[in-house]
């Protein structure tokens, strides 16, 4: 999955359990402010990290929903 920032200016992907595998960056934005890019960057990965956990959590309810029996914690 891939989380975007900066109107895609910064992408970020990540696989199912959030952990990022690649990074891409416009070049227009590498020659400007880091402060700028530093934060296009975490909120890439932060939205990417978000989805992944979403995911993750309806895949469990769907997992659950099919069971016997209720879990004894909740996810």
């Amino acid at each position: 999955m891939t989380g975007t920032s900066g109107a895609g200016m910064v992408t970020v992907t990540a696989d199912g359990r959030g952990q990022v595998r690649d990074v891409k960056i416009d070049p227009s934005v590498a020659t400007g402010d880091v402060e700028m890019l530093e934060d296009l960057v975490l909120a890439a990965v932060v939205e990417v990290q978000r989805k992944a956990t979403e995911i993750a959590q309806e895949e469990a309810r769907k997992l659950q929903s099919g069971l016997p029996f209720p879990l004894p914690f909740s996810l």
